[in-house]
C-alpha cells in the first residue's frame, strides 16, 4: 500500500514544478532559441525540442520511478498518473512564461525571452498555442512512467537505440564527411541516412531499430559469449588482445585520412589533454596532490621549443624539434622539482592555492614587458618550426624558416601522429608507474601521509618525484602544441586549462588511466566537435561534474582501487563468524 493517500501526489507536484524550473531556466539562458536551429531529425524535431521534451521524459520518469518506491506493490496506474501530473506542470510551467512574456515584455531581465522564443515554444500558434504546452508535457510525462513499468529486458533496447540516434544525429557532420570521402555505396547511404544538420526521418526509424534489435539480441548472448571468453586458453585471450589492439591501431591510423584537417586537429587536442591528464593523474590522481598550477609546465614546455626552434625575432633556431622536445622536457621537470620543494609541507586547499599561484606567476611574467626581450611578452614567440623528419639546412637569417631535408609535419593530420604516439608512450610509462613500487607509494601517501611515514616511506623524494613526472609529461604536450600552432602566447595558458585538466579526471575517474582518456574524449573532444553548443560548455562541465559526483563518483571509468573502496562490501567476501559463546582455537 502507499504509505499516504496523496504522497505520490504531492511528490508529484514537486518533481513537476521543478522539472517546470529546469525548462524555463533551459528557455531564459538561451539554450533552447539556439538549439533550435539545429536539427535533430531533419525537418522533425530539433534540438532545442528535444532539450524540453527531455525534461518532460525526465520528470514522468522520475515520479513514476519514486511512486514505485513509496508502494509496497506494484501499482502501475498510480506510477502512471504521477508520471502524467508531473509531466503535465512541466508543461503549464512554459505555457504560464508565453502567457506572460505576451502581456510583459520580459526581455528587461531576460534578453533571450523574445517572441522567436515564444513562436518555437507554440510551433507558430501564438499565445492561443500555449495550451499545446500542457498537452505535450503531459503526453511526454506519460511516455516517461510507461518506460518505468516496461520490463528491464525491453526498456535497455529502447534507451540505447534513443541514446545511439541522438548521438549520430549530433555528430552528422562528421559522420557525414567520413561516409562522403569513402565514395560508391557509403555514400549514396550517407545521402540516404542523413539531411543536411540531422538523421533524415527514414535513417532515424532506421538507426534506432538497427541498434535496439541489437540491443535485444546483445542481451540473449552476452552471457554465453561472456562464459566463451572466460574458458578460453591464455593464448587464446592474447590473442584476442593482440586482435582488439591492431583494430584500435588501425582505426587510429586510418582516422584522420578519412575525417580531414578539422576532426585531426581535434584528435590532437585531445591527445595533448591526454598527456596532461595522464600528469596530473600522476600527481593529483596517485599521490593526491591538487595541482591548480598544472598549465605553468604545459607553457613551460611549449616556450621552451618556442624559443629553441623558432625562426622569429626571438628564437634561437639552433636545434630541430626533435632535439628541442627533450630539452622541453628537461625543463618542464626542472620547473617541476622547482614547485614541489616549497610547496612539500602543504596539504589540501592550501596545496591548490598555492600551486595556483604558481600557474599565475608563469603565465603573467611569460606575457610581461619586464622579460619581453626574452620571451616576446605580449607579442608572444611566432615561426616555431614545424617538426622535419629528415635534416634542417643550416641557419641563414632570421625569419626564413630552414628548408626541411626531407618530409616536414606541417599539417594537423601529419602532427596528429607525433600527438598519438606520445599520448601512447605517456600512458604506457604512467601504466608501468602505477604498478610499480613508486605506485604503491603515491597511493598510500595519497590515502594518509602519517601512516605513509611511518611505514617507511621518504615523503619528500616521493613527492617531488610526483611533480617531476607530473611536469615531464605536461611539459611534453606544451611542446606539441607550440609546434601544432605555429607561435606562443601567455594568453594561452589560461588557468581554465588546469581547471579542464582536473574536470577529466574526475569525469574520467581518479586514478584510471583509461578514465583520463575516456574524460579528455567527453570533456575536450565532444564541445569542439559540436562548436553549436561551446558557448554553454561551462555549463555542461558544471552539469557533468554534478551529475558523475550522484551517479558514479568513481568516474565513467574507475580505477579497480577506487571500485573496491566504494564496494568494499561486495569486494572483500564474507567470513563466518564464531559464536559469542565459544572460544576460538589456539
Amino acid at each position: 500500500m502507499l504509505k499516504g493517500k496523496d504522497s505520490f501526489v504531492g511528490m508529484a507536484i514537486r518533481i513537476g514544478l521543478l522539472g517546470g524550473a529546469i525548462a524555463l531556466f533551459l528557455c531564459l539562458v538561451g539554450m533552447v532559441e539556439i538549439f533550435g536551429k539545429r536539427f535533430l531529425i531533419e525537418k522533425v524535431v530539433t534540438l532545442g525540442h528535444a532539450l524540453l521534451l527531455l525534461s518532460g521524459l525526465g520528470v514522468g520518469f522520475v515520479a513514476a520511478r519514486r511512486t514505485l518506491n513509496l508502494s509496497t506493490e506494484r501499482r502501475p496506474l498510480a506510477s502512471t498518473l504521477a508520471g502524467i501530473i508531473a509531466g503535465t506542470l512541466t508543461g503549464a510551467v512554459l505555457a504560464a512564461l508565453v502567457l506572460i512574456g505576451d502581456r510583459l515584455d520580459l526581455r528587461a531581465v531576460f534578453l533571450t525571452a523574445s517572441p522567436g522564443l515564444y513562436s518555437m515554444l507554440t510551433m507558430g500558434r501564438g499565445v492561443g498555442g500555449a495550451w499545446i504546452l500542457i498537452g505535450i508535457g503531459a503526453l511526454t510525462g506519460l511516455a516517461g512512467a510507461a518506460f518505468v513499468l516496461l520490463p528491464d529486458r525491453l526498456r535497455q533496447p529502447i534507451q540505447q537505440g534513443l541514446l545511439i540516434s541522438s548521438l549520430i544525429s549530433l555528430f552528422t557532420g562528421l559522420i557525414g564527411v567520413i561516409m562522403t570521402n569513402q565514395g560508391g555505396a557509403v555514400a549514396k547511404a550517407e545521402n540516404f541516412l542523413f539531411g543536411s544538420t540531422g538523421l533524415s526521418l527514414n535513417g532515424a526509424i532506421i538507426v534506432f531499430s538497427v541498434v535496439a534489435a541489437w540491443s535485444l539480441l546483445w542481451s540473449y548472448l552476452a552471457g554465453p559469449v561472456k562464459l566463451g571468453v572466460d574458458r578460453l586458453p591464455k593464448a587464446g585471450k592474447l590473442t584476442l588482445r593482440v586482435l582488439l589492439l591492431l583494430l584500435l591501431v588501425y582505426v587510429l591510423y586510418r582516422l584522420p585520412f578519412v575525417s580531414g584537417p578539422f576532426v585531426s586537429l581535434v584528435l590532437v587536442t585531445i591527445s595533448l589533454y591526454i598527456l596532461m591528464g595522464l600528469g596530473l593523474n600522476i600527481t593529483l590522481g596517485f599521490a593526491g596532490l591538487l595541482d591548480l598550477g598544472f598549465v605553468a609546465f604545459y607553457a613551460i614546455g611549449a616556450y621552451t621549443v618556442g624559443l629553441l626552434t623558432s625562426y622569429g625575432q626571438y628564437g634561437l633556431q639552433h636545434i630541430s624539434f626533435w632535439a628541442a622536445v627533450p630539452i622541453a622536457v628537461l625543463v618542464a621537470m626542472f620547473a617541476g622539482a622547482f614547485l614541489g620543494l616549497p610547496v612539500l609541507g602543504i596539504r589540501g586547499d592550501y596545496l591548490a592555492i598555492a600551486t595556483l599561484g604558481f600557474g599565475e606567476i608563469v603565465r603573467i611574467l611569460a606575457g610581461s614587458d619586464f622579460l619581453a626581450k626574452y620571451f616576446g611578452g605580449p607579442q608572444g614567440v611566432i615561426g616555431i618550426q614545424k617538426p622535419c623528419l629528415g635534416f634542417l639546412e643550416p641557419f641563414l637569417k632570421v625569419d626564413v624558416p630552414r628548408v626541411c631535408d626531407g618530409t616536414l609535419l606541417g599539417t594537423p593530420v601529419e602532427i596528429y601522429f607525433v600527438a598519438i604516439v606520445s599520448a601512447i608512450v605517456a600512458a604506457f610509462v604512467a601504466t608501468r608507474l602505477r604498478d610499480s613500487r613508486l605506485g604503491r607509494a603515491w597511493m598510500a601517501i595519497r590515502e594518509d601521509e602519517d601512516v605513509a611515514e611511518a611505514l617507511g616511506i621518504n615523503l619528500i623524494q616521493t613527492k617531488l618525484l610526483a611533480y617531476i613526472l607530473g611536469a615531464a609529461f605536461a611539459g611534453l604536450g606544451g611542446a606539441i602544441f607550440a609546434t601544432l600552432v605555429g607561435s606562443i602566447f601567455a594568453s594561452s595558458m589560461q588557468l581554465i586549462v588546469s581547471i579542464n585538466v582536473v574536470s577529466l579526471i574526475i569525469v574520467g575517474g581518479m586514478g584510471s588511466i583509461p578514465g583520463v582518456i575516456v574524460g579528455a574524449i567527453a570533456l575536450i573532444g565532444l564541445p569542439e566537435l559540436l562548436r553549436e553548443v561551446s558557448e554553454y560548455r561551462f555549463l555542461f562541465y558544471g552539469a557533468a561534474l554534478i551529475t558523475m559526483m550522484l551517479s558514479k563518483p568513481g568516474g565513467l571509468w574507475p580505477s579497480t582501487i577506487t571500485l573496491r573502496e566504494l564496494h568494499l562490501e561486495a569486494a572483500v567476501p564474507e567470513t563466518e563468524t564464531a559464536p559469542a559463546n565459544k572460544k576460538p582455537k589456539a
